[in-house]
């Protein structure tokens, strides 16, 4: 492994009934709250009045922004950002899952500085400060939760991109399993193959001389991989629920992380797919990251073939180390569709006539990938063979 400093400042607020700790948080950070939630869903499984009871009881002055939508554009940062201004917010409350959160924060940020949001996300500007912000999570999926990242869609230019920064840390998450018992199945299947695409994107690394980070992964995604198909045939299952909502926590809050960076490639094909196509995120990845594996793994067989071994049960006998990589990302593609994730990219009617598009959107500032850098050719040929 690489040196490495970790940083994770969340505070974790995890289990049934922790609605009523905001009354402990918010209020310490001002009496001006805006709540950022998306279409309304909170309002449908009762979240939102539990939520407004807490926030009337401390004498919050609350103010309202919804409608983000999955694949968060930066238009909304930029209202959100201003009524912050206008209403001289104190505090932002993100209530929902990845997409409400990656957009709050860049809202947090945005609404310290008097430049476009954009300028953050193209690295154009760095942030200086932010307004505070805590989340109530009801999506297991992405992890935004207890991270710095968050990935923002820019519809006019069919731009998407991920950014960070040490004032996008939440300064506390509350998790209550009980919030995604609502979630339906199709979006409860996309969480999982979110947050097991997060781990791959570490467990493919840089690095060497990782074994202790390895058995974490591995760890990890051995538990989804026994819960998630009982998760999907039991959604009203609490205990199920738990592990897989504290999975999508720890496949992308650093931990899993230490002392290398990842991958990280076939997340960035994904965003220029969703960009110029706008399908749901997890889709695409369901349908790319097998297919980025199958090509990749003549740059490291060996560690393909320790995680079909490690998570996948392969039986190594009698088999080449290709062949037990290869069966490993079979597997793995079986496992996705046997849940219900889409296979290819003609699942949302995506056909080649925009291929050489997306690739150069990839690739407009040289090679991508840690494990295995790849350039537009590349690309061009992973999201062929995935139509």
């Amino acid at each position: 492994m690489n040196d490495f400093t970790f940083y994770n400042p969340v505070k974790l607020i995890f289990g049934k009934g922790q609605l009523s700790k905001l009354a402990e948080e918010l209020p310490t950070y001002g009496k001006k709250v805006l709540v950022v939630y998306g279409g309304g869903s909170i309002k449908k499984n009762g979240l939102y009045d539990e939520l407004m009871a807490v926030l009337q009881e401390v004498g919050m002055e609350v103010h309202e922004f919804s409608g983000v939508e999955p694949n968060p554009r930066v238009s909304a940062a930029r209202k959100g950002a201003a009524i912050c201004k206008e209403e001289d917010i104190n505090v932002i409350l993100a209530v929902g899952g990845g997409s409400v959160i990656d957009c709050t924060k860049l809202i947090a940020c945005a609404a310290k500085y008097d430049g476009d949001p954009w300028d953050f996300v193209t690295r154009k500007a760095k942030p200086t400060d932010a307004l505070p912000f805590g989340t109530v999570l009801t999506l297991a999926a992405t992890g935004s939760e207890m991270n710095a990242g968050s990935v923002i869609t820019n519809e006019e230019t069919q731009e998407k991109y991920g950014w960070g920064s040490p004032f996008n840390f939440p300064k506390f998450s509350i998790l209550d399993p009980t919030y995604t018992l609502s979630v339906p199945k199709d979006q409860t299947i996309y969480g999982i193959v979110d947050m097991m695409s997060h781990i791959f994107e570490q467990y493919f690394n840089e690095a060497s001389n990782t074994p202790i980070q390895d058995e974490m992964c591995e760890g990890v995604l051995r538990a989804i991989i026994e819960d998630a198909p009982k998760l999907v045939e039991d959604l009203d299952n609490y205990e199920l629920r738990k592990t897989i909502l504290l999975a999508g926590t720890l496949g992308l809050n650093g931990f899993l992380r230490l002392g290398y960076q990842g991958d990280w490639a076939t997340h960035e094909i994904e965003h220029a797919v969703s960009a110029v196509y706008d399908i749901p995120h997890a889709g695409g990845l369901a349908i790319l990251f097998p297919h980025w594996m199958r090509y990749n793994v003549h740059v490291n067989p060996d560690r393909f073939a320790k995680f079909a071994k490690n998570v996948f049960g392969v039986n190594p006998e009698g088999k080449t180390t290709e062949e037990i990589a290869f069966e490993g990302i079979n597997r793995l593609s079986a496992f996705w569709s046997s849940l219900g994730a889409p296979e290819r990219l003609a699942y949302y009617g995506i056909d080649d006539s925009k291929i050489s598009l997306m690739a150069e959107k990839v690739t407009v500032n040289g090679k991508i990938g840690r494990f295995s850098k790849i350039g537009r050719e590349d690309v061009e040929e992973i999201l062929r063979v995935a139509l």
